[in-house]
């Protein structure tokens, strides 16, 4: 079953799926910063445009572009810039 998602009035759209082994979501950002938290490990992989991510225990902004990804463990809170509209796969272990 699909199940669709909005955060951040609209400008965080997801749709969450069964993979082929792991629990997804596939989702876009549009132009904006935004603070995620976890409840498990993610996997975050850039499909399209960009994220600019502070990950927890960093003061540096990392940029990831598409065909690229980020980890980020369970109970965590991480934030994001995107400076174009972004496309993602997220994959939660």
């Amino acid at each position: 079953m699909l199940t669709s998602n909005e955060y951040f009035e609209g400008k965080v759209k997801s749709i969450a799926f069964q993979g082929e082994k792991l629990p997804s979501t596939v989702g876009v950002m549009d132009i904006g910063e935004y603070e995620f938290g976890t409840s498990q490990d993610e996997v975050m992989n850039v499909v399209a445009g960009a994220l600019i991510v502070k990950l927890p225990g960093s003061d540096e902004w990392q940029t990831f572009t598409a065909g690229s990804h980020f980890n980020v463990a369970a109970n965590q809170s991480f934030l994001v810039k995107t400076e174009v509209q972004s496309v993602y796969i997220c994959t939660y272990e």
